[in-house]
């Protein structure tokens, strides 16, 4: 990759106004001090790549000002528009978590876009909050981490734990979330998981999948009402909120045509950081609970990190 390389800092001290130059930034747990957005939000720090200045500069045949988009943090080397929420932008001692790409055109209340008729900050600017405090100036480099999602798969069954035959629920959920991710372009690793229907096992995972802080944690097996099915049981004690209406939707939806999957007593919710779904034990059970899930896994995990996705 490419230097990154803040080329200038900007600030406005009232709303409506463009953003001017400045020697340096000073940035604390609202924003950057002194400037009219910063505050208790997920929007504190606006940054625009010179790449999308340029950009906008040829297509519009005007020359425009580092500043002049309401961006606080100019940089060059990456197309900012290209990373992602929760990924992170490290410039010396500073550490900003992006929140937001892309924004809301403000339209005829732009001065740009009355001049120009159009403005690349709603399509291509980003937003950030600040993790860690510190000085900003042009000329500072900038280290950029993506954000990479930690998923546990766990399988119970105790004949596939004896190798009697192939665990295939697991690699089907594991299936299903690559397809997931790389359709986010987001990155992650996925750890699995094969153990009979074992409650010590099961709860020493559970334990390492919460203090690893793993974002995603999907068990298959072990939902149903037999005397080894002991998933929900084990499970439920480590959530601090559960998400009921999932599993409510999955047993009403399938349940009226097959009765037998109304006997599934699958459960989700949260456990501190992590997302948590207990599955049954078949593929065709995953393929279907999975449809459901996936639809909501975006936007769970924004809300689990307090941004704004609506």
């Amino acid at each position: 990759m490419s230097t990154i390389t803040v080329v200038s800092v900007n600030i406005s001290e009232k709303k409506g106004t463009i953003k001017v130059p400045v020697a340096k930034i000073e940035l604390n747990e609202l924003g950057v001090s002194h400037d009219a957005h910063a505050g208790d939000w997920h929007r504190q720090v606006s940054l625009l790549a010179d790449e999308s200045v340029q950009r906008f500069t040829h297509a519009a045949g005007r020359k425009t000002n580092y500043g002049e988009f309401a961006e606080n943090i100019t940089t060059k080397g990456l197309e900012l528009v290209n990373t992602h929420p929760l990924d992170r932008l490290s410039i010396g001692e500073v550490e900003l978590e992006i929140t937001q790409i892309g924004k809301e055109c403000h339209g005829t209340s732009c001065a740009i876009f009355k001049e120009v008729g159009n403005c690349v900050m709603p399509k291509e600017g980003i937003f950030a909050r600040v993790l860690q405090n510190g000085t900003v100036k042009a000329g500072d480099q900038v280290v950029y981490t993506p954000r990479v999602y930690k998923v546990t798969v766990i399988t119970l069954s105790d004949r596939a734990s004896r190798g009697e035959y192939a665990d295939r629920s697991g690699p089907k959920i594991g299936q299903l979330l690559t397809s997931f991710f790389e359709t986010e372009g987001w990155k992650f690793v996925i750890d699995h998981k094969l153990i009979p229907d074992d409650i010590t096992a099961l709860r020493t995972l559970m334990e390492e999948a919460r203090d690893t802080q793993a974002d995603i944690v999907i068990t298959t097996g072990g939902t149903g009402i037999g005397p080894r099915d002991i998933t929900p049981d084990v499970v439920k004690p480590f959530l601090d909120k559960e998400i009921p209406g999932i599993m409510e939707l999955i047993r009403f939806k399938y349940g009226s045509i097959k009765p037998n999957a109304l006997l599934s007593r699958a459960i989700a919710g949260v456990m501190k950081g992590s997302l948590v779904y207990t599955l049954p034990g078949s593929v065709k059970a995953v393929e279907e609970y999975m449809t459901e899930i996936v639809p909501t896994l975006r936007h769970s995990i924004y809300m689990l990190h307090n941004l704004d996705a609506h």
